[in-house]
């Protein structure tokens, strides 16, 4: 059995179905399809020097990984992988060569810091700390069974807030970004992030496939989006990738307000099942999906290498 690795073939349906698929095994608490794996790849800024790797043992694919640099920091020389491979067709070396290739490339675009994750359970946290990664903070998966939940009732915005989505933000989305930028900029984190290229996010989140922007619930204060619950679903699962608040409406409820109209209204479209994931150290969001009803259904483990 020979393992090889190549980058992932965009234009061919079938390489983008089996990556879509091994992502899908290997971490089924994030929503895959061959849509949003091509727009990552293809709508990425340049300065990330993104890439996607396949590794293939005689013609199945096997592993996968998601490689670039963080164009978006102010801090130079900091890169991520995120590799996984088919939880059966471990063992076979298959994450070592995705690693190898994925450090070579990365140090070669000037990477000092590399970012990864790995699933919490013995075997992956081994890998990490034999290819010389250290343990940094730990992040949970949670989902909802969204059809049986016994969601809080929906309760009136306060005084001068209006519930809105997303979608009525399409004709000028600058406000949302701005909105985005500034709560990104206080999530925890190992890696601060900017978002100053409009254009660049409108690429990159706006125009993202699977982002539903009639189940994005924006809470508008003084005609200004201040809190939102950002919807991502794939047709048959939901998701919510970021709730935050601007810093001067925080205290308000808002975020919950919003999280808690976004799956009122998830749900009524036909979703059966919510997904997230949240820093363990947030503990705001943490009480706030508890309350909600989300069980934590996995953790992950952020860890780094140092080059040089």
């Amino acid at each position: 059995m020979t393992v090889l690795v190549r980058d992932l073939r965009p234009d061919d349906p079938a390489d983008l179905a089996a990556f879509t698929h091994v992502r899908h095994r290997a971490l089924p608490f994030i929503l895959w399809t061959p849509e949003a794996v091509v727009h990552r790849l293809v709508h990425t800024h340049p300065d990330a020097r993104s890439r996607s790797l396949v590794a293939e043992e005689d013609g199945e694919v096997i592993g996968t990984a998601q490689i670039g640099l963080v164009h978006d920091s102010p801090v130079p020389g900091q890169a991520f992988l995120n590799i996984y491979v088919h939880p059966e067709r471990e063992r076979r070396g298959a994450g070592g060569l995705l690693v190898r290739t994925a450090e070579e490339y990365l140090t070669g675009e000037g990477a000092t810091k590399l970012y990864a994750w790995a699933l919490d359970g013995p075997a992956n946290l081994a890998f990490a700390e034999r290819h010389g990664y250290q343990r940094r903070r730990a992040a949970y998966f949670l989902r909802l069974e969204l059809s049986d939940a016994a969601l809080p009732p929906l309760w009136s915005p306060p005084p001068g807030v209006e519930l809105r989505t997303a979608a009525d933000f399409a004709d000028d989305p600058r406000p949302m970004f701005e909105l985005d930028a500034e709560t990104v900029a206080d999530e925890p984190g190992d890696v601060d992030i900017a978002f100053t290229d409009y254009e660049t996010w409108l690429a990159e989140t706006w125009r993202h496939p699977l982002l539903n922007r009639e189940l994005t619930t924006v809470a508008v204060v003084d005609g200004r989006p201040a809190a939102f619950s950002v919807a991502y679903t794939d047709g048959t699962r939901y998701s919510t990738a970021m709730t935050g608040t601007v810093r001067a409406q925080r205290g308000r409820g808002l975020a919950k307000l919003a999280k808690t109209d976004s799956l009122h209204r998830a749900r009524a479209a036909g979703y059966t099942e919510a997904l997230t994931g949240n820093d363990t150290d947030n503990g705001p969001m943490l009480a706030i999906n508890k309350w909600l009803g989300y069980e934590i259904c996995a953790t992950e483990v952020r860890h780094v290498r140092e080059l040089g």
